[in-house]
This record gives C-alpha cells, sequence and structure tokens, in this order.
C-alpha cells in the first residue's frame, strides 16, 4: 500500500493543483449543479403544495428537501469525468504516450481525480453538510445528525465513487471502437441520472423502482442518500452495501478486461 501511493502519490498532486488552476470551470460547473438541484427544489416545493396528503411514498416534505441536497452533494462528489478524459485521449492521441508509462492506466486517472476530490470536500461537501443539517434541526427543533451512521453513509459513498469511477473508464473505452463518445455522453447521463434515483427517488416508482435498486446505478446515489438519511434499517444498509461492493469489483474487473480487448484496436487520430 505504501509503495502505491508514493508511485501515485504526484498524479494526485497534480490533480489537486489541476483544479486550483482551472477553478474559474470549478466554479462555475459547481454554479450550474447547484442551480439544477434549486430547479428539482422548486419542483418538488410544487408537487408537495398541490397534494393533500402530508406525506408521499414515505416522504414529507422536509425529507425531500434534504434528498434533493444530498442527493445533489453525492452526486457531485462520486462525479468521474473518465470517460471524457479517456475518449478525448484516445481522439487527439496523446492516450499513446499514457499508454508507454510503467504505471496502471485507470490507477492514474483514479489518483488525479483524487486530488481534485480532496478541495471538493473542503470547499463544497463540508458547507453543504453543515448547511442540510442546520435546516434539519430547524425543521425538527432537535440534531438529527447520527454520527455514526454518518461514517456509514461517508464510507457507502466512497464505494459509490469507485463504481462510478470504473463505470465511467469503461465507458470511455468504448471510444476504441466508437471513436467519438460526445454524443453518446450526454445520453448515458440523463439514463443513470433517471436509474440512480437522482430525478426522482427510486421508492416513487413501487416495483420497478425495487428492481432497479439491484442495478449498479442506485450504488451511485440512491443508497448512500437513504442511508444518510436513515430510511435503512441495519438489515438493508449491509444488504445495499454489500451489494456495492459486488459492483465495484464487478467494474474495476470488467475495466481491466475491457481495455486488455481495446487495446488490440487501438487506433489514434492527430497526436
Amino acid at each position: 500500500m505504501k509503495r502505491l501511493i508514493r508511485i501515485y502519490k504526484p498524479f494526485t498532486r497534480a490533480g489537486l493543483l489541476e483544479m486550483v488552476a482551472y477553478r474559474v470551470n470549478f466554479i462555475f460547473f459547481l454554479l450550474g449543479e447547484i442551480m439544477k438541484c434549486f430547479v428539482m427544489f422548486f419542483v418538488w416545493k410544487a408537487v408537495f403544495d398541490s397534494s393533500v396528503e402530508p406525506t408521499l411514498h414515505g416522504f414529507t416534505y422536509d425529507n425531500m428537501v434534504v434528498y434533493i441536497f444530498i442527493t445533489f452533494l453525492s452526486g457531485y462528489i462520486t462525479y468521474s469525468d473518465g470517460s471524457y478524459v479517456v475518449g478525448k485521449e484516445i481522439l487527439d492521441g496523446s492516450i499513446a504516450m499514457r499508454m508507454i508509462k510503467p504505471v496502471n492506466f485507470d490507477m492514474c486517472f483514479l489518483f488525479q481525480e483524487l486530488g481534485g476530490k480532496i478541495l471538493q470536500l473542503l470547499i463544497v461537501f463540508l458547507p453543504i453538510t453543515v448547511g442540510v443539517e442546520a435546516y434539519r434541526w430547524i425543521a425538527n427543533g432537535v440534531f438529527m445528525m447520527n454520527i455514526p451512521m454518518f461514517f456509514v453513509y461517508f464510507l457507502s459513498l466512497l464505494l459509490a465513487y469507485g463504481i462510478n469511477f470504473f463505470f465511467n473508464v469503461i465507458y470511455g473505452f468504448l471510444a476504441f471502437y466508437l471513436k467519438n463518445l460526445w454524443g453518446t455522453d450526454i445520453i448515458k447521463g440523463v439514463i443513470v441520472g433517471f436509474l440512480s434515483g437522482a430525478t426522482v427517488p427510486l421508492a416513487f416508482m413501487g416495483a420497478f423502482g425495487e428492481a432497479i435498486g439491484f442495478l449498479p446505478f442506485a450504488s451511485l446515489s440512491y443508497t448512500p442518500v437513504m442511508i444518510y438519511m436513515g430510511m435503512y434499517s441495519a438489515g438493508e444498509i449491509i444488504f445495499y452495501m454489500g451489494l456495492q461492493i459486488v459492483w465495484l469489483l464487478v467494474f474495476a474487473v470488467t475495466s481491466r478486461l475491457v481495455l486488455n480487448s481495446a487495446m488490440k484496436r487501438l487506433v489514434v487520430h492527430g497526436g
């Protein structure tokens, strides 16, 4: 482990410095995500205002407010642009230089992204978590955060990031076959957003939502958010986090197999 950290530490530092260097992009991307979050807030506010029932599929209005912002936060922290980076390097030919380096291909991307995640945790994760807990305290009159459960949520969030990272790397490797992923990447984002419960909670989808819960997409957002909100029992937490571990291993192994297969078809454009 120490050797692994020593080898890839420069990539983590490079990711952190890149985030600082392109801070304007970072800020505008964050503002865009926050705007989408508030759009969802007002949509669900209208839904609850027009409903005669105070609870919809197990969610009160206050539950839904927390769900919206924690879903945004979880999605932001677990976001990975591996598909974009890999696809771009294949398109412009720079992937050839990365291939000749004596390091693991996907680990380079992973540790480089982790550098940026450090900054995101400090600047985005902590302030929004404090804000959400302040809202819960005001709405309920008591301090709602369960510290042990928060650490379970954070562990689930790490698993979600691992799944999302390897999923996007696998998707990026498709550029070996499709050459350009720009259009399909947009479609992928919409589909993943829906199936992960980021658009509509899976509890609102009945039996269909329960079936989706077994897919890897629910592990990206819905599972950690439901853990944070305390809406899973201990047995459900163990089951769904176990499912996260299974999907993480599946995608990690698959990424290696896809890379080995794709390398046989390596054709770069430009460079």
